[in-house]
């Protein structure tokens, strides 16, 4: 073995003990939504902070730091300096947060669970306000120890929620695209004098969708000898490619929306059991990035589940749920029904991205300083009549039915646009290299899509940065064109526009 080797073997074992403690974190995290009693909470920020502080160390040391110097002075085969590249991209992260401040952070996210949901169930946002007031101002601080010209910008592309190599410019173009593109269609839509039948709304206990929902992942072909599938206050995926987890939220009056968010996190599961086992831990074996994550979910919860062969397949499954005899078409015009309302979770394909911007508009001010903590409800209301014509009923119909600000998850709503279109363009070229596509997906059969998207993204890790995994998966840079496409002739033909 050369020295480059043995430098390499090194620095790939500190990766992995690094990327093991996050997954350490997940699991802590999965305990305390679905199983941790409700007095646990102190303890477990205790132990939140010290996994924490444990990787920032590893990623700090200083033998890290030598490992690295020497690799990156040697000319390393392609996989090799994949590895290097991104243990230094997260080495620079680390180096300019103190230990201090990643401790102080990780335990105000674990005291601000339980007061997130404390609000929810006082509807009283400020209940939340002061752990969200401290999150926001150690997260100024965190962005502050670095270069970007903004701190909203720093926070976009740092961290384990954000997306380090597509700029926010990119965010922008899209954004603005959308918003320019959106509101018209949206418009005809609603004018339409179609009226597509209201068949997931209504009285649906969650005992009786409990079965459903796990006949869905039958369905789809969830794994069960290496997952799980539970309830959370806000749905969400983790874990390993050996063990990746499922939970939703039921809505008992509208079955769609738990269906939907079961299939989202089936589609995050399924990236992370795709992802290579042989390089569990290391940034070989981690997903590319929250970008690339939603392009998954927002894949299969509506390029598979939303569209009509899917339908044409689970429609004997789910018809005795259903309040009348149905055809294939009736329920596949249902689960596509665009309704404007305040709710993230419920919305369709179209006004889905109006309730991101809404966020993403807030979160920038926030971080920016523009608005103040205390101004969230009421500049929250203000933009959902302005955007959307709707004004939430109450704080936890508006501010507080995201998790997302309690876990410290900042500067990422985006995301799940910028995951919509990528998913729009990854499923236009899967269609093209399988043209059976919608046939397979029909029949049940879902091992052609599972395989293509497997070769396509899931099996690089973060080999690639995001613009060249896009470019290898699809054949071109990400564009929002496939998503525009798309929308247009499926709601086109549903709306007789």
């Amino acid at each position: 073995m050369t020295d480059v080797d043995a430098a390499y073997e090194e620095l790939y074992a500190e990766a992995r003990h690094a990327g093991t403690l996050s997954t350490v974190d997940e699991l802590l995290y999965w305990d305390e939504q679905v199983t941790m009693p409700s007095g646990g909470s102190p303890g477990r920020s205790t132990q939140r902070a010290a996994v924490a502080k444990a990787r920032h160390r590893t990623l700090t040391d200083d033998r890290t730091g030598r490992l690295l110097a020497r690799l990156e002075a040697t000319e390393l085969r392609p996989e090799r300096a994949a590895l290097v590249r991104e243990v230094a991209r997260e080495r620079d992260d680390a180096m300019r947060i103190p230990e201090s401040l990643v401790e102080r952070l990780q335990s105000k996210l674990s005291e601000a669970q339980p007061a997130w949901r404390e609000a929810r169930r006082a509807d009283a946002f400020e209940v939340f306000e002061p752990q969200l007031r401290r999150i926001i101002e150690l997260k100024r601080e965190v962005a502050d120890h670095f270069d970007h010209d903004s701190r909203f910008e720093t926070l976009y592309a740092v961290g384990e929620f954000n997306e380090p190599y597509l700029p926010l410019s990119t965010v922008e173009t899209v954004l603005d695209r959308l918003g320019e593109e959106l509101p018209p269609l949206i418009r005809a839509v609603r004018e339409s004098p179609v009226e597509p039948p209201r068949l997931f709304e209504g009285s649906f206990p969650a005992a009786e969708q409990r079965p459903l929902h796990r006949a869905a992942l039958d369905h789809v072909g969830y794994d069960w000898d290496h997952g799980r599938f539970d309830e959370a206050p806000h749905p969400f995926s983790n874990g390993t490619v050996y063990d990746a987890r499922v939970t939703t939220r039921f809505d008992e009056s509208n079955l769609l929306a738990g269906l939907t968010s079961t299939l989202h996190e089936f589609g995050h599961a399924t990236y992370t059991r795709g992802l290579p086992a042989e390089h569990f831990g290391t940034p070989l074996g981690t997903a590319r990035s929250m970008v690339v994550h939603e392009s998954q979910s927002r894949f299969w919860e509506n390029h598979v589940g939303r569209s009509r062969a899917f339908w044409a397949g689970f429609t004997p499954t789910v018809a005795d749920a259903l309040p009348r005899d149905v055809s294939v078409d009736d329920v596949y015009a249902a689960a596509n029904r665009v309704t404007v309302g305040p709710l993230r979770g419920h919305a369709d394909e179209l006004t889905y991205h109006l309730h991101i911007l809404v966020r993403y508009e807030i979160e920038r001010a926030l971080v920016e300083g523009r608005i103040d903590v205390s101004e969230v409800p009421a500049v929250w209301n203000e933009k959902y009549e302005r955007y959307l014509g709707v004004t939430p009923s109450s704080d936890t119909e508006g501010c507080l039915q995201d998790i997302h600000w309690s876990v410290g998850s900042v500067a990422s709503f985006q995301n799940y646009t910028l995951g919509s279109v990528l998913a729009a363009q990854l499923f236009a070229a899967a269609s093209r290299d399988l043209p059976d596509v919608d046939h397979a997906i029909e029949a049940g059969d879902f091992e052609p899509l599972t395989d293509w998207l497997g070769a396509a993204v899931h099996r690089h890790g973060q080999r690639y940065e995001t613009p060249e995994l896009v470019e290898r998966a699809t054949g071109e840079s990400l564009t929002a064109d496939y998503f525009l496409d798309y929308v247009d002739e499926k709601f086109g033909t549903l709306y007789d526009l």
